[in-house]
């Protein structure tokens, strides 16, 4: 089944160019882009670039044309169906009211139980949690929770680790590689924190202004690898440091000072 799905993409985004009204500039500017069964995509860029509203606009919560995004070869917007084949996880888990967790898991009782527990173990869950005294980790442990229960074949997240410590950071990162590994669960992940993720993803995009400016196997980037063999720490971190800041010195430059009166 695998080797199937890997013959045509999950996610195709066609010329895509969205604005959240028509009074506002346009956001995302010519999207072109393919995701594959397996595969698990970074996506970089400054802050405003575009990464969340692409993930939201894939996610088929903002209104498109019908061929400029589409999973599975039907329209992201227009087939509410797809809803049961997407995750998308970000923003804040705005759940403040005095529930606990094992209350919240009720409404889930269909879920695998096997992957229940797998879950509650990595992401260190306690059922017991009060959601209105919880710590902002331990939210976004429990939004990573409620969104992970179900086993679905697109993950789409958005800085979902800022949170997090260290070791759930970790447990939770090779978790998601074992599900892209053994499941073909493709992942488009947002992210910052890019500590030891040249070894975990397989492709990089990185965004400047609403547009994509890279997109490529992480294998095949050169930049990369010379970084790598210069034995530098965080090669990726600085090869995205570098496309930032070079994005802003072309910015800068282009800009004309700012005129002062006498």
């Amino acid at each position: 089944m695998l080797a199937d799905q890997k013959t045509s993409p999950i996610v195709e985004v066609s010329s895509l160019s969205f604005r959240y009204s028509q009074e506002t500039p346009l956001v995302l500017r010519d999207i072109n882009l393919q995701l594959l069964s397996g595969e698990r995509h970074l996506l970089v860029g400054a802050n405003g670039s575009g990464k969340t509203t692409l993930l939201r606009v894939i996610a088929g919560k903002h209104m498109i044309g019908r061929e400029n995004v589409r999973l599975w070869g039907r329209p992201a917007f227009h087939d509410t169906s797809l809803s049961s084949k997407v995750t998308y996880t970000g923003g804040t888990f705005r759940c403040f009211v005095d529930i606990t967790v094992a209350e919240m898991l009720e409404r889930r009782s269909d879920a695998n139980p096997k992957r229940l527990h797998i879950l509650t173990d990595l992401l260190k869950i306690d059922p017991s949690w009060h959601m209105n005294r919880v710590s902002a980790g331990q939210r976004r442990r429990v939004q990573l929770f409620v969104e992970l229960v179900y086993e679905k074949p697109l993950l789409l997240l958005d800085e979902v680790t800022s949170d997090l410590d260290i070791v759930v950071r970790a447990d939770l990162l090779d978790f998601l590689k074992d599900e892209a590994k053994n499941r073909g669960v493709c992942i488009f992940y947002a992210t910052h924190v890019l500590d030891g993720m040249e070894e975990w993803a397989t492709h990089l995009t990185a965004m400047e202004k609403g547009r994509i400016k890279h997109s490529s196997q992480i294998s095949h980037l050169k930049e990369l690898a010379e970084l790598k063999a210069s034995g530098l720490n965080s090669p990726l971190y600085r090869l995205v440091d570098k496309w930032i800041r070079g994005d802003a010195e072309v910015e800068s430059r282009a800009t004309p000072p700012e005129r002062k009166d006498i």
